[in-house]
């Protein structure tokens, strides 16, 4: 199944099935949004694929073309937004770049809670303060989860699985490393992050999703031009290593929207797909970074293609700007 979340005027918006082309939608009778589906998805799931099915076999009421740029994100709030740092190569990178310690564990995931009260969609802008913040993206993988039982191990965490998206976990650089100084993680440094328009069921990835792991590239771009394609199958811990961690002491509400930090390749020609690790490949080469942070106005795309060249989640395609300063903040429409 492919979901999005159309715009109604609340803050958790209306749930859409989504052709398998991505050509044409309808509002789910069965579920009004995607965190009620999720709260009992045992329940819901039957239903939703029935619909799904009706989508593709025959033109259901109130069918009409499918706008990615007119809907939110597939949960526009989520119970948590944990975010990992499961690819080796690019803690490697970073902390080779820079003579910095390398927090990579083989054991442990890295793995910090971030906001969940205020995501942003794929279409439209990122609204921040000032580009003296250091501003960068982060392509990720991401996925939602049902209820996970505290002690969950990793090879049950995979069952749990309910949803795959893609993710920029936007970040503010200039704030990074003093606020991982004071010991107590991220705050300013990680403003709303940003999903694509459709979040898939496992199923639909066919042989892409394996192992707890989306085999396939991520690709990047800024202002058009392209800055890497790493391949998310890479990822040293799978989801269900992440998701296993992030129960070990507590259960996971369903809802809870796991992200696999930074995608990384040690395939350098693939490139990156953040600007601080192109950076540290720069400084590595060339004795110091040549590519400036993100300004104002800045373009970025984030995009996984099947073997024929459509786009599999939707594409993120939004701009940098920045914010109006009278305290409302992001803009949404």
């Amino acid at each position: 199944m492919k979901l999005a979340t159309q715009r109604d005027g609340t803050r958790d918006g209306r749930l859409l099935m989504v052709s398998a082309d991505q050509s044409r939608a309808v509002s789910s009778r069965a579920a009004h949004n995607l965190i009620t589906a999720l709260e009992d998805w045992k329940h819901y799931e039957p239903l939703l694929r029935a619909e799904a099915q009706a989508l593709e076999t025959s033109s259901p009421n109130g069918v009409a073309a499918f706008n990615p740029a007119s809907v939110l994100a597939p949960l526009p709030r989520a119970p948590q937004w944990l975010d990992a740092s499961a690819f080796r190569t690019h803690s490697e990178l970073v902390a080779h770049a820079w003579s910095i310690p390398n927090r990579f564990s083989d054991e442990v995931p890295l793995m910090y809670q971030g906001a969940s009260d205020d995501f942003l969609p794929a279409y439209g802008p990122s609204c921040l303060p000032d580009e003296a913040h250091d501003i960068d993206f982060e392509a990720e993988v991401a996925v939602i989860v049902d209820e996970v039982p505290m002690g969950t191990s990793g090879e049950a965490a995979l069952g749990h699985v309910k949803l795959v998206m893609l993710a920029n976990d936007v970040s503010l650089r200039a704030f990074g490393r003093s606020e991982h100084q004071t010991g107590f993680g991220f705050l300013q440094a990680k403003p709303s992050t940003i999903f694509s328009p459709l979040a898939l069921t496992p199923d639909e990835l066919g042989i892409c999703w394996r192992d707890g792991r989306l085999h396939q590239p991520i690709t990047v771009r800024i202002n058009g031009a392209w800055v890497g394609a790493p391949n998310a199958g890479h990822m040293s811990f799978s989801f269900g290593d992440l998701i296993a961690h992030a129960a070990k002491t507590r259960r996971l509400t369903a809802g809870t929207i796991i992200g696999s930090g930074t995608v990384s390749d040690p395939d350098r020609n693939a490139g990156s797909a953040t600007i601080l690790e192109l950076r540290a490949v720069e400084t590595l080469q060339h004795g110091e970074p040549k590519t400036p942070f993100l300004r104002f106005g800045d373009r970025v795309e984030i995009d996984a293609l099947d073997e024929s060249g459509r786009s599999i989640f939707g594409r993120i395609d939004h701009h940098m700007l920045q914010s109006p300063g009278d305290g409302t903040g992001a803009i949404h429409a």
